[in-house]
């Protein structure tokens, strides 16, 4: 009935929000971003602790069937707001100013975390423990490498909003490089998912139809914006009319972006590139960022941990190819990042900074990991290894952070 599913949403929001807000004070406490604990409050509440000691409990706050995909589709909304109003705050000029740096690193971040990715599926290609039947060498070598090369682009965003970096040359740079490694991995994706299926048109659809989406939103839909940007400025205020236009055009774009393949977090970003800059993006944000981040961001963290089961990896060999493959996410994402912005003549610190910022991979690898497991392309134990992967990767970015640039902020800004 409509109504107990009404009933157990509410119950299940107050349960995360509480979770995440007693799991956001204790991140604090250990030097990490609220966001990190909210990822973790997500495992706490689903089998992985809460599913283990109390089973019962477990399967009442958070049953399969209807409530859930409720829980699924809200947390998708506060993604796709989210999305929109890092897009708004995205400084362009910053990565007009550093457009070889970011090249360079983008491409250093894809290529290497892909090529170390691909080369560490070949030994795991056997026995089927790893990867599904009908999965080949070629189509594991690529998904694997999708799954190291990824940076988790909504988890980097957050890091960067409560480190105060949004808008800021480093903040600006690591959007910029996160955003291109993921359309690419996801791109692949798509092209691993066309060859499973025996379908070439996935892959066509999802690549062809996200450069066009991009092109036209940042040039035809770009200046098509400007009118009701300088009417609200003109105006002081931004009226309702003018919030449900940019609802309307907000939610039209996630759901193409989805529909061809390449997620709606990336329709939802590039709409907020193209929205007006100065007072119209800084009194919209204002608007939407503070119900997104403190009630629906929070959903999608959660509804992401539900779905992890870290029990399945349980002998010393899993734990060993789950160490191995940690050694490979960081030396393919994090330390080549590194390398490649410093050789771009970065300063030390803020190459460090950097590549410890893009190594993080958060929860939105899980909706990647989903995908495979849900296709049949990896089986639940990959995916509970890649899962641990993403998570220690992500717990590593705030420490290495502080430690090398966020201490020395102001010294670094002041040099550059």
């Amino acid at each position: 009935m409509p109504a107990d599913i009404a009933i157990q949403f509410f119950l299940q929001l107050a349960v995360i929000l509480a979770a995440c807000r007693v799991a956001g004070i204790v991140a604090g406490r250990l030097g990490q971003p609220p966001v990190v604990g909210e990822m973790i409050a997500g495992v706490v509440l689903g089998p992985s602790l809460l599913g283990r000691i109390a089973p019962d409990l477990q399967a009442g706050l958070f049953p399969s069937g209807t409530s859930n995909i409720v829980l699924y589709t809200t947390a998708q909304v506060g993604l796709v707001l989210y999305m929109f109003v890092i897009g708004m705050n995205f400084d362009v000029d910053h990565v007009r100013q550093r457009a070889g740096t970011a090249a360079a690193v983008s491409a250093t971040g894809t290529i290497a975390p892909l090529i170390i990715g691909a080369l560490a599926a070949i030994p795991l290609l056997g026995g089927g423990e790893f990867f599904g039947e009908g999965v080949n060498l070629g189509m594991a070598m690529m998904f694997l490498g999708a799954s190291i090369a990824i940076t988790a682009f909504p988890m980097l965003a957050r890091i960067i909003f409560e480190k105060g970096l949004t808008g800021t040359s480093l903040g600006t740079l690591a959007l910029a490089c996160g955003a291109t490694s993921d359309a690419i991995s996801w791109c692949i994706l798509a092209v691993v998912l066309a060859v499973y299926k025996n379908s070439p048109m996935l892959a066509v659809v999802a690549i062809g139809g996200g450069v066009l989406y991009t092109v036209v939103v940042l040039t035809i839909g770009k200046r098509a914006l400007v009118p009701m940007g300088v009417k609200a400025e003109q105006q002081q205020a931004i009226s309702g009319s003018m919030l449900s236009t940019v609802l309307i055009l907000l939610m039209a774009s996630a759901w193409l972006t989805d529909t061809i393949g390449i997620y709606a977090i990336f329709g939802a970003f590039i709409l907020g590139i193209a929205m007006p800059s100065g007072y119209f993006a800084g009194r919209l944000t204002d608007k939407i960022e503070p119900l997104t981040t403190k009630l629906l961001l929070p959903l999608f963290f959660v509804y992401s941990g539900l779905n992890t089961q870290i029990g399945l990896v349980n002998t010393p060999r899993l734990w060993a190819i789950t160490a191995g493959l940690l050694v490979v996410a960081i030396v393919g994402k994090g330390v080549a990042c590194a390398v490649a912005a410093r050789l771009s003549r970065v300063p030390i610190r803020e190459s460090v900074a950097l590549g410890a910022l893009m190594n993080a991979r958060g929860l939105i690898e899980l909706i990647l990991l989903n995908i495979g497991l849900q296709a049949g392309i990896i089986t639940p134990t990959l995916f509970t290894i890649l899962v641990m992967v993403a998570v220690i990767t992500t717990l590593m970015t705030s420490p290495i952070f502080e430690r090398v640039y966020g201490r020395h902020r102001q010294a670094a800004e002041i040099s550059q």
